[in-house]
C-alpha cells in the first residue's frame, strides 16, 4: 500500500477523469505539489530557451499545456480545503500559500517568457488568429504585465515577497474564520428557547449537538453573512440577540483566532503592491483588468444606489418599529429584531408567511423537480444520479449530466450539508475544467451549508436556501457549458465583475410558474403551494428590499473603503475605519448591520474578491435585464434556452464577456430594471 502510485501524478482513470477519492491519502499532496511545480517549471524553461522564434505553438500552446499535474492536485486539494477540511489539511495550507505564490511569481515574472509573449503580442496583427487565440495572446500579455513581469529585479523581488505574505495571511484569515465560526456556534439547554423554529429546524439543532457530543442539548452552528436565517422565526428575543451577537464577534474576540491585524496587514500590503505596480490603490489595480475598469466607476454605481436604499432602510424601520410597539413590546428595534417583525408585517401587509413555506421546499423535490427541471426545459440537458461513483464525502452526490441526444456534458456533485469541516457559505468549484486543447472534460461541484435534521426527517429549505441553491447551480450550468479550446477560458474564468451574472440569472426560474408548480408541493400531502401564497410572495417582491439593499451594498462599499487606502495611510483600528467607511456613505444604521463584518468578510479577505465584492450588484444590471429579455420572449424555452447557452454560457472566458452580452440581448444592458427590482426608483 505504501509504494502504490500517487494518484495525481496522472490523469484519473475514472469516468470524466473524476478523481479517485478513495485512493487519494494525506502523503500523496504534497509529494504531488512538489512534484507538480518542478514539471510545470520545467516545461516553462523549455519553453523560454527555445531558440526558434516565438510562435503562438511554442509559446501560448505550450504555456496552456504545462502544469496538468499541478492542476490536478490542486483542484483536489483546495476544493477539499473548503469543503471537508481537516487539521492535516489546514496546515498543509498555510505551509504551501507562500511556495505556490513563489512558484507562480516563478513563472509570471520570468523576464525571458515576457519577452516571447510580448515579442508575439507586437505583431499579433500579422498573425492571422483566429479570434479565441487572438484574446488568448491578449490575455496573457494584459495579465503578466499587470502581474509585475515588466517590473526591474529589484522591484521583482519586492513583489515576490509581497505576494507570499499575502499568500499566508489571506489562508491563515480563513482557517481563523473556521475555527472561530465553529467555536461561535450558540448552545441551546432548553428546546422551549427554539420556539418558533420547524421540527426540521430543531432536529437539525439536535443533530449538529449530537456531533458535538452535547447529547440533550441543541447547536445553531453560524452562517457567514451576518444575518441568520433563524432570526426571522425564532420567538425568544434574547437567543436572537445570542445568536446575532455570536455572528458579528468573529475574529474581534482576542486569541488566536482575532482577524483584525490581519485585516490591517492584509490591506496594507496590497496598497504597497499596487503602488509597486504603478496603481494608486489596489482597487485600482484590480479593476483595471475587470468590465469596470476603475474605482471611479464602481463608486459612481454603488453611490448611486446607497442613498435610495438607506432611504428605503429607515421607512421599513419605522413600519418594524410600529409592528413592535403593536406586538406589545416597549423596546426600540434592535438588528436581532429585524428579520423577526419584517415576517411579522410581512404577513400583515401581504399575508406572506415565509416560515409556512418551508414543508413546500423539500430538498430533493426542489433539486430534481425545481433546479434539474428548469435546466432540462430550458437546455435538453438530463442528470442520472451515479451512485457507483464516489466523492470526498458521503453527503456529496455525483449526478451524470447528458445532452438531448445522450451526448455527455459533463458531472455535477452537490454537497449540500453543513458540518464543522467545510466553510461558510455557498460556492460552485470545478474539479475537471474542460479544453479540447487537453481533451479534458467537464466535473463541477456546488457546495451550500443546509442544516442536517436527524436520520429520517425530511431536508426541509428555507426561501432563501431555494435561492442559493438556484443561483450555484447557475455557476454550475456556466462551468459544464463552456466549450473553449485553451484550459485558461474554461468554465466560469470570466471577469470576476461578470462571473456572477449567470448564476443570478439562473435565480430566476425558481419562482417561474412552470418550474415553481413543479417542484413546490407538500412534503407529506404531495399539494402544490396554494396559488395565492405565490401570487402575494411576487406582490411582496420588494419587500425588505432597503434592507437586501443596505446590507448588500454597506459591505462592498466596505470592501472598496479597504482597498482605495493607499500605501502611504495608516489604519490602525477596523472598528473605527468600519464606521468611518459606513457612515460617509450613510449606511451606518446600527439596525442594518453590513452584510459581512471586515473580520468575517471572507470574499474580500480570503475568497478572491478583494475590491471585487461590488460584481454581485455590477452583474445584477446584466441578469434584470436578461430576465426582462427572457420575460419579452416567452420565458422558459428551448429556443431561448439554447440562445443564451451558445452565446454565452457556452463562451467561457473566451472572449470579451460584454461582447457576448451585446450578442445576446441585441444591444448593451439597461439600468432600470435593476431599479425597478430593487424598488430604487
Amino acid at each position: 500500500m505504501a509504494d502504490s502510485p500517487n494518484p495525481f501524478l496522472a490523469p484519473s482513470t475514472l469516468p470524466y477523469q473524476l478523481p479517485p477519492f478513495g485512493e487519494i491519502r494525506n502523503e500523496h499532496y504534497r509529494p504531488a505539489f512538489d512534484a507538480g511545480m518542478a514539471e510545470q517549471l520545467a516545461e516553462v524553461t523549455a519553453i523560454t530557451t527555445d531558440t526558434a522564434e516565438p510562435t503562438i505553438e511554442n509559446t501560448l500552446v505550450a504555456l496552456e499545456r504545462s502544469g496538468q499535474a499541478l492542476q490536478r492536485v490542486a483542484t483536489v486539494f483546495f476544493s477539499l480545503s473548503s469543503s471537508d477540511s481537516t487539521d492535516f489539511g489546514t496546515a498543509l495550507e498555510e505551509e504551501l500559500a507562500p511556495l505556490l505564490a513563489a512558484h507562480t511569481d516563478a513563472i509570471r515574472l520570468d523576464p525571458a517568457l515576457y519577452a516571447r509573449i510580448a515579442a508575439l503580442y507586437e505583431r499579433r496583427d500579422a498573425l492571422d488568429l483566429d479570434p479565441e487565440t487572438a484574446y488568448l495572446l491578449d490575455r496573457y500579455f494584459t495579465e503578466y504585465t499587470l502581474a509585475g513581469a515588466g517590473l526591474s529585479d529589484a522591484d521583482k523581488m519586492t513583489l515576490r515577497d509581497l505576494n507570499m505574505r499575502l499568500s499566508t495571511l489571506t489562508t491563515r484569515f480563513e482557517k481563523n474564520l473556521l475555527a472561530d465560526t465553529n467555536d461561535l456556534a450558540v448552545v441551546i439547554d432548553d428546546v422551549a428557547e427554539l420556539d418558533g423554529l420547524g421540527d426540521g429546524e430543531i432536529s437539525a439543532a439536535a443533530e449538529a449537538a449530537a456531533e458535538r457530543g452535547l447529547t440533550g442539548k441543541y447547536v445553531l452552528t453560524l452562517v457567514l453573512p451576518t444575518s441568520h436565517p433563524y432570526l426571522a422565526s425564532l420567538t425568544n428575543r434574547t437567543v436572537r440577540e445570542r445568536l446575532l451577537t455570536a455572528s458579528r464577534s468573529r475574529g474581534i474576540r482576542g486569541g488566536q483566532h482575532d482577524n483584525r491585524e490581519l485585516v490591517l496587514e492584509i490591506t496594507r500590503l496590497r496598497a504597497r503592491r499596487a503602488r509597486l505596480l504603478g496603481f494608486a490603490s489596489h482597487a485600482a489595480y484590480v479593476t483595471a483588468d475587470e468590465t469596470a475598469k476603475s474605482p471611479e466607476a464602481v463608486a459612481e454605481m454603488l453611490d448611486r444606489l446607497a442613498p435610495a436604499a438607506a432611504r428605503n432602510a429607515r421607512e421599513e424601520q419605522q413600519s418594524l418599529q410600529a409592528a413592535v410597539r403593536a406586538d406589545g413590546g416597549d423596546f426600540e428595534l434592535a438588528a436581532w429584531d429585524w428579520a423577526f417583525y419584517t415576517e411579522k408585517v410581512r404577513q400583515a401587509r401581504y399575508d406572506v408567511d415565509t416560515s409556512a413555506m418551508r414543508p413546500y421546499f423539500e430538498l430533493e423535490r426542489v433539486l430534481n423537480d425545481g433546479v434539474f427541471y428548469a435546466a432540462t426545459r430550458l437546455y435538453g440537458i438530463t442528470f442520472t444520479a451515479r451512485p457507483d461513483l464516489t466523492a470526498w464525502n458521503p453527503e456529496a452526490r455525483v449526478f451524470e449530466v447528458a445532452n438531448e441526444d445522450g451526448s455527455p456534458v459533463g458531472l455535477y456533485i452537490a454537497d449540500f450539508y453543513t458540518r464543522d469541516s467545510k466553510r461558510g457559505g455557498a460556492w460552485m468549484n470545478a474539479l475537471v475544467s474542460q479544453s479540447t486543447l487537453l481533451g479534458t472534460p467537464t466535473i463541477v461541484t456546488n457546495n451550500l451549508n443546509v442544516p442536517k435534521p436527524a436520520a429520517g426527517s425530511p431536508t426541509l429549505l428555507s426561501f432563501d436556501e431555494v435561492t442559493t441553491l438556484f443561483h450555484e447551480f447557475g455557476h454550475a450550468l456556466h462551468g459544464l457549458f463552456a466549450q473553449v479550446t485553451y484550459p485558461r477560458f474554461a468554465g466560469t474564468n470570466v471577469y470576476r465583475d461578470f462571473v456572477e451574472f449567470p448564476s443570478q440569472v439562473n435565480e430566476m426560474w425558481m419562482l417561474w410558474p412552470e418550474v415553481l408548480a413543479n417542484y413546490a408541493r407538500h412534503y407529506r400531502t404531495g399539494e402544490s403551494m396554494p396559488q395565492e401564497l405565490v401570487d402575494r410572495i411576487r406582490e411582496s417582491a420588494t419587500f425588505n428590499e432597503g434592507f437586501a439593499t443596505s446590507e448588500y451594498l454597506a459591505a462592498a462599499l466596505l470592501d472598496q473603503a479597504w482597498h482605495r487606502i493607499t500605501a502611504d495611510d495608516t489604519v490602525a483600528d477596523v472598528a473605527a475605519f468600519e464606521a468611518a467607511a459606513l457612515a460617509a456613505v450613510g449606511l451606518d444604521n446600527p439596525v442594518v448591520p453590513t452584510r459581512y463584518a471586515s473580520t468575517y468578510f471572507a470574499h474580500t479577505f480570503s475568497g478572491g474578491y478583494d475590491a471585487g465584492y461590488y460584481s454581485y450588484i455590477w452583474s445584477e444590471v446584466l441578469d434584470a435585464d436578461t430576465v426582462a429579455w427572457f420575460t419579452e420572449n416567452g420565458g422558459l424555452t428551448r429556443a431561448n434556452g439554447d440562445r443564451f447557452r451558445d452565446r454565452l454560457l457556452g463562451v467561457g472566458g473566451s472572449g470579451d464577456p460584454l461582447a457576448a452580452y451585446r450578442s445576446f440581448r441585441g444591444r448593451d444592458a439597461h439600468i432600470q430594471p435593476l431599479l425597478d427590482r430593487r424598488g430604487l426608483n
